[in-house]
């Protein structure tokens, strides 16, 4: 059983290069989720596919794990923050669309804040209980 209990500590870092697929195949998409008081949309949405690699290197090889861990969940929780939050309040969404696909967009993002909270509980669970590098952080 604690094999196959031992998949969880590769197969989570992994799952994020569907993020960066996302970031690096549909870059219009990236950026239009940065909020429009930040410059250079398409840069900053390739820095985040990066960044997002660097995450999970650092996981999978144990080297500054527990940093990488940490700075991913801040990541996240960021990110339902000050993108999904927002937006699931109506921020930065186009008014003129139909009552109905506003709405769903609102809920979307709702869903959006709810996965970005679980995500990053479950990177500080692995901050705290997989990562073996205490190096920066303790």
């Amino acid at each position: 059983m604690d094999k196959l209990l031992n998949i969880g500590r590769w197969l989570f870092p992994i799952s994020f290069l569907m993020y960066v697929g996302l970031h690096l195949s549909k870059p219009a998409v990236g950026a239009a989720f940065v909020p429009d008081y930040l410059p250079f949309p398409y840069f900053l949405n390739y820095l985040t596919a990066a960044f997002i690699v660097a995450f999970i290197i650092s996981a999978l090889i144990g080297k500054y794990d527990k940093l990488a861990y940490t700075m991913m969940a801040l990541y996240v929780f960021l990110m339902a923050l000050l993108v999904h939050l927002p937006r699931a309040m109506g921020a930065e969404l186009d008014t003129a669309m139909m009552a109905d696909t506003l709405a769903r967009e609102k809920e979307i993002e709702m869903v959006n804040v709810f996965r970005n909270i679980m995500v990053g509980a479950a990177l500080l669970g692995f901050a705290r209980y997989v990562a073996k590098d205490n190096r920066i952080i303790g």
